[in-house]
């Protein structure tokens, strides 16, 4: 269940931080609250998650999940540019995700 609560918190992540960009500075009402429920949200699964995994583990796991999927919310959505470097900056993060599940096995 630490592994499912985990994603789940890692794709709040991802939402707040879109809802965060959406929300202009926090001067829009509706995807400021969409934040803030995100934001909780993905902290106190982040929080269930470390009951049974380690903070070593949980935390970089679910940085990595916001950071890749920022990022490819930022390109798939937003329309922003993406290039080499960007792109194999996220394959080395999904690469380091990968080896720190692997290195909790």
């Amino acid at each position: 269940m630490a592994w499912f609560y985990l994603l789940a918190a890692g794709i709040l992540e991802i939402v707040w931080a879109f809802s965060m960009k959406q929300s202009q500075g926090f001067t829009k009402l509706t995807p400021t609250v969409i934040t803030i429920v995100a934001m909780i949200a993905s902290f106190w699964l982040l929080a269930l998650s470390m009951r049974s995994l380690p903070l070593s583990t949980a935390y970089v796991i679910w940085t990595g999940i916001g950071a890749v999927g920022a990022f490819l919310v930022g390109i798939l959505v937003l329309g922003e540019p993406a290039n080499a470097f960007k792109i194999t900056a996220a394959v080395l993060i999904v690469s380091g995700l990968v080896m720190m599940k692997l290195a909790s096995s």
